[in-house]
């Protein structure tokens, strides 16, 4: 009987234990993926320059746990950092156009630094002669770049990375759509990912960017499984008018759009290099909270 007992409580004490780690095993990973939720400061950039604080709180009690900064408002490092700690957040990546980049590339790692984000990602490429430029709308600037000038930017990327790494981050590059539109047979982002390094360079995929662009992100995670280390979430609405490059339909909550996930994050899965995932939504047509709570509830009950 004392044998018995004895095995029994062994059994008991492993079976709690088992399943005390499973319980905070799904608290902590219950998006997919196995990441923590994250969510692009960009969906709410008409609420952070008046109450950046607050802002945050709000993101965090919707179950957002990493963000990805795009400008701080004013706010130092460490007014950010602060902020951040105090909202339960953190601040994993930070975002900057690459003229933003050019004039101001060593403060921009000093901030970085400072704030201790893992990810410098360039947002908005730049062109190798802005003067050809002069006078066009903003709207054909998009559709202004050319092969010469995506090489162009793949150089300037790996020279930007180098300095990054040296500083104790990585740099990255987030697409939007006109990667996507082939000249003389040339997919822009594939260019993109033959010229920069792996070991500089890493790419931060915008899922929906890439199918308005034409891509398919399943098949990009597919054949370049290593390259890609972030996502960016978003979905658009079925709309009866032409859309293009520059005219993207409107946006959706995740789930009530065009887009299925659940291919895309099983391929992710598959190539088990992600390390971050952020919510975008850039428009909404109610409340901005009400639209993030419902990507929120998306992410945390998709099954892929």
């Amino acid at each position: 009987m004392t044998s018995n007992r004895r095995d029994f409580l062994k059994i008991s004490s492993a079976a709690l234990l088992y399943n005390c780690v499973a319980a905070h095993a799904s608290a902590a990973s219950p998006y997919p993926l196995g990441l923590p939720l994250g969510l692009q400061l960009y969906s709410v950039r008409e609420m952070l320059p008046t109450n950046y604080e607050g802002t945050l709180k709000q993101i965090a009690e919707l179950g957002y746990r990493e963000v990805e900064a795009a400008g701080f408002y004013g706010h130092s490092a460490a007014q950010v950092k602060q902020a951040m700690k105090n909202s339960g957040l953190r601040c994993v990546s930070a975002h900057y156009s690459y003229n933003d980049l050019q004039k101001q590339f060593e403060q921009v790692l000093d901030f970085n630094r400072e704030l201790g984000v893992s990810y410098i990602i360039c947002s908005f490429p730049g062109f190798k002669d802005p003067a050809r430029l002069k006078g066009m709308p903003y709207k054909n600037q998009i559709e202004a770049f050319t092969i010469d000038d995506w090489r162009w930017n793949a150089e300037q990327f790996n020279h930007m990375g180098e300095k990054v790494r040296a500083a104790g981050m990585r740099f990255g590059y987030h697409n939007h759509t006109m990667e996507f539109r082939a000249q003389n047979g040339v997919v822009p982002y594939v260019e993109l990912l033959r010229l920069t390094d792996p070991a500089l360079v890493t790419m931060e995929m915008d899922c929906g960017w890439v199918v308005v662009g034409g891509g398919d992100p399943v098949e990009y995670l597919r054949h370049y499984p290593t390259r890609i280390s972030m996502l960016h979430v978003k979905d658009f609405k079925r709309t009866e008018k032409p859309t293009s490059v520059t005219a993207p339909p409107p946006a959706a909550e995740l789930g009530q759009g065009t887009i299925d996930y659940r291919p895309i994050f099983k391929q992710a899965a598959i190539a088990g290099h992600i390390r971050h995932c952020f919510v975008e939504q850039e428009e909404f047509d109610k409340p901005a909270m009400e639209c993030l709570k419902i990507d929120a509830d998306y992410m945390r009950n998709l099954k892929a």
